[in-house]
């Protein structure tokens, strides 16, 4: 199972709303293509809405434990990733616990009649993700 990490806390509501919509549009279209997600902030926007704190230190019990069922970690490269607290302890994590970290551009998603073999996301299921890839200058996970 791959965990979609993705920054979220913003002083603007309006932005925590994007980045939720945006990170379940990823999640969607990889469980369309037969990919088994976790989107932490798919899974808890509408649950902080119940007046829990957004803040990395409340949610990171939670997100370790999802993370550490993962298989990797998928960071969907939002405005703000690389500022956010949570977003990077997420892919210290995973590297601490040998979990391959790879960068996700938003809308990487090709359509189902383009399929192509996304290896690192099912075992050689045939996809309709393109293979994750770096931004150009950031740095790439050695684990792949």
């Amino acid at each position: 199972m791959i965990y979609l990490a993705s920054p979220y806390t913003h002083p603007d509501p309006a932005v925590r709303e994007a980045r939720f919509r945006a990170a379940c549009r990823q999640a969607a279209e990889m469980s369309r293509c037969g990919i088994s997600v976790f989107s932490p902030i798919a899974y808890s926007h509408a649950i902080a809405a119940h007046d829990l704190p957004l803040e990395w230190d409340f949610w990171e019990r939670f997100d370790r434990a999802f993370l550490e069922t993962c298989d990797e970690v998928w960071v969907l490269t939002l405005d703000g990733w690389r500022e956010s607290r949570g977003v990077q302890a997420e892919m210290e994590l995973a590297r601490e616990l040998g979990k391959p970290v790879v960068l996700v551009e938003p809308g990487d998603a090709l359509t189902d009649q383009t399929p192509v073999t996304v290896s690192r996301a099912g075992a050689g299921r045939n996809a309709c993700l393109p293979e994750p890839r770096r931004r150009q200058g950031e740095p790439f996970d050695a684990t792949l």
